[in-house]
């Protein structure tokens, strides 16, 4: 499929690869602004309570020490959604919540200057758990959240925001149905996605309100608007967005450690450096929502899907900043996967005194899906139907219909993912392994094999307005300007591939512009595996619009018209007569020509991602040992395979496939601790214990953009840990509710009372 092409299709290596590798990459951390201070964050030791004393002056008075602040310094700045989350507040509302900022010469004496701020507590009732939360005397976080529950709405999306599905005659459908199943099923384990370079940013204040934000996010044109609106509009500011080292979702916006960076700039004057430990990485940074689901499925004997009812509590911790939007796209994203005409899933979204929940690869889908199908597994074990014709069966067809997130009914207008799904099952050899629900595929003695399968998509690859320029410089060069921080995935790469091979030129001849707010165009950012259409839509549409200037302007050179002419290599040339031709410079040396793309929003496609999985179960000790993945996908066109090899390969990692097995976050429900705040205790995969992983890519051009592709990174994750926990429970013969599958839940399980090895009696 990428026959006829000079770059699309083929192996890159990352032109940034070697300065990574090497050290040469300067990350956030490495940079080194002069006379800048070094900040530090002063955190509660109590999951709620009211702050009534602080006494700073033995920190203030302290060699090295520039500031101190606390609530009764700062401006009213808030966050979240609803902005009500004060950036430093009289009140904590989760072990790690901000008391106090300082700013100091080193980071030693930021941290001795921490250790002499006094602080007196009047503690609080704390609730950790969202169903408790909601109970009548249950201890009330916010004054604006009466009964800790948040407004569903998502002000960005349109007044008709998806806050809940609603379709059909419920009542009627549950009639037709020949299996129902019902029962409740959680995922509150919340895993960390935990890239490897922790939140930081750089702030450098200037009067009157002016302020220039070195960030390390994936999307820095975001951080301006955002933080313009938590400022109260009153603060003009510059974001510059450089390497990131990692996001996986999470750092789509790291509002909090911005504004304390700012704030310390604007009471020292000088340039403040805030960068968060790994422990406060793990303890203080945003989770995955939590969510748990009681519901209701109803299946006909034919796979289709009669019903789907539930009541969705969502626990977003101390505040929401992306749970509603989350919840919305969730909604959504089921309705791609399951081909059903009654719904009544209603979610409540809840505040509970631990860190807060943030978007996360596999945005509000993949926590869904992790709740919903585990009980549509139950209904199709019913009527013995196979899951992965099931899945094949319900997944969005062409011409079909579904309700996005803002509300509105969009027609389906990609590919039939079925193909793709038909050569991942045929890889995986499902045929042979699908022995029946409850049915282990192989018992060896206390170790016993399952297999399960699981499939996601996402209307979101064209979300949100993306602008591009594209420059041409008279010696054949191009320069795409675009606001695009690199954070891992090669997708800043991927872009001038693009714009390379509408300019048919050679990859070392295009470069792209820093991510800097002040000159570069708006850009949304990579997120929902939005960067292969909508990011590379608008760099298309700029090169081509740049190439189009060009031809007009050396067209009367020629005494032809533009139409005629083509270009290749920095020349241009009659398409009827080759050897006519003149460099790009025949423009003049003062002259260069700007093209300019904008994409619009577009929720007419999705991209899909089946996921097959093996796994081995000890019964013995509890052990899950995954064996073998199959990721079966059609990404249209593919840009890079190396690229697109990487970021399905991350199916493990970052709260992914590995959230169902390894990764979670332990809380203390007396305290509100998090206990396993560090990379020794916070379970990770290592690359002894990887799975094999095979990646079935088909490529079937999409009406996208010119080169007809679709991105499929940012769902990887997404498919794999429902696929798991059906896997387990076939493997054991025993239903499993509840993520991770630790060695605790997995015996827990098994020996409950009426359960034995086969299924349950």
């Amino acid at each position: 499929m990428t026959s006829g092409f000079r770059h699309i299709g083929q192996a890159t290596t990352r032109r940034d690869g070697p300065d990574v590798v090497t050290g040469r990459t300067r990350f956030l951390d490495d940079i080194k602004l002069s006379g800048m201070l070094c900040g530090r964050v002063l955190r509660s030791p109590h999951a709620h309570a009211l702050i009534t004393h602080v006494d700073t002056r033995s920190a203030r008075e302290l060699a090295g020490v520039h500031a101190v602040l606390t609530w009764e310094d700062v401006p009213d700045w808030r966050g979240g959604n609803p902005r009500i989350t004060r950036v430093l507040d009289r009140k904590v509302r989760f072990v790690g919540d901000a008391v106090a900022l300082v700013a100091a010469e080193t980071a030693e004496t930021a941290a001795a200057a921490l250790d002499l701020i006094e602080v007196e507590y009047e503690v609080l009732p704390a609730v950790f758990d969202a169903e408790e939360a909601l109970l009548p005397d249950a201890p009330q976080l916010y004054e604006e959240l009466p009964g800790n529950v948040l407004p569903p709405q998502v002000a960005v999306f349109g007044p008709t925001c998806l806050t809940e599905l609603i379709k059909g005659d419920v009542d009627g459908g549950f009639a037709e149905a020949e299996a129902v199943a019902e029962g409740t099923f959680s995922c509150q384990n919340l895993p960390n996605p935990l890239p490897p370079e922790p939140p930081g940013a750089i702030a450098l204040w200037e009067e009157p309100n002016k302020v220039t934000i070195w960030v390390s996010n994936q999307s820095p044109y975001v951080d301006k608007v955002r933080l313009f609106y938590m400022f109260n509009r009153e603060v003009e500011i510059r974001t510059l967005g450089g390497p990131c080292g990692g996001s996986y979702g999470s750092k789509l916006m790291s509002w909090q450690v911005q504004a304390y960076a700012v704030l310390l700039s604007r009471a020292t004057h000088r340039p403040v450096k805030v960068m968060f430990s790994k422990e406060e990485h793990l303890s203080a940074f945003v989770l995955r929502p939590g969510m748990r689901l009681t519901g209701r499925v109803g299946i006909k004997k034919d796979g289709s899907i009669t019903a789907v009812s539930g009541r969705l509590l969502v626990d977003t911790g101390h505040y929401s900043m992306t749970t509603q939007a989350q919840a919305a796209v969730g909604l959504g994203e089921m309705q791609l996967s399951l081909r059903c005409p009654n719904w009544d899933l209603r979610p409540t979204i809840v505040c509970t005194n631990r860190n807060a929940s943030g978007s996360v690869r596999g945005f509000g889908g993949q926590e869904l899906k992790c709740v919903l199908m585990p009980l549509v597994n139950q209904a199709l074990a019913k009527l013995d139907l196979d899951p992965f014709q099931f899945l094949k069966q319900n997944f969005i067809k062409p011409n079909e219909d579904f309700v996005w997130r803002d509300g509105h009914t969009y027609t389906y207008r990609g590919v039939d993912y079925t193909a793709a799904m038909d050569a991942g099952a045929a890889r995986f050899g499902w045929e042979q392994k699908w022995k029946g629900w409850l049915t282990p595929t192989e018992v060896r003695g206390a170790k016993r094999r399952g297999v399960g399968v699981g499939v996601h998509g996402n209307a979101d690859v064209g979300e949100d307005a993306s602008e591009a320029q594209v420059r041409l410089h008279p010696d054949g060069s191009a320069f795409v300007i675009s606001c695009q921080s690199e954070h891992g995935t090669g997708q800043a790469g991927n872009v001038l591939k693009m714009a390379a091979e509408v300019l048919q030129i050679s990859l070392d001849k295009v470069t792209l512009s820093p991510a800097d707010s002040l000159f570069t165009p708006y850009e949304f950012g990579p997120a929902g595996s939005r960067g292969t259409y909508a990011i590379g839509s608008a760099v298309i549409a700029a090169a081509e619009d740049a190439r189009r200037q060009l031809l007009e302007l050396l067209a009367p050179r020629f005494h032809v018209a533009a139409d005629e002419l083509d270009t290749e290599d920095g020349v241009v040339f009659v398409k009827e007569d080759p050897e006519r031709r003149l460099p790009w410079r025949a423009i003049g040396p003062d002259r260069t020509v700007t093209g300019y793309g904008r994409f619009e929003p577009d929720h007419t496609l999705s991209n899909c991602l089946m996921s097959f999985v093996e796994l081995e179960v000890d019964t013995n000790t509890g052990r899950v040992e995954l064996l073998r993945v199959v990721n079966a996908t059609d990404v249209g066109r593919i840009i890079d395979p190396l690229s697109l090899e990487g970021q399905l390969n991350g199916c493990l990692g970052s709260a992914g496939i590995d959230g169902a097995l390894w990764e979670e976050t332990v809380l203390d429900s007396g305290t509100g601790r998090i206990l396993n705040s560090n990379l020794l205790d916070y379970k990770w995969r290592t690359t002894r214990d990887l799975p094999i992983i095979e990646n079935v890519v088909l490529e079937t051009p999409v009406a996208s953009h010119r080169f007809g592709a679709l991105g499929v990174g940012e769902i990887s994750t997404s498919p794999g840990p429902a696929a798991v926990l059906m896997a387990a429970s076939n493997a054991l013969g025993v239903w499993l509710r509840d993520y991770p599958l630790t060695p605790e839940r997995v015996l827990g399980a098994l020996y409950r009372p009426g359960s034995t090895l086969g299924g349950e009696t």
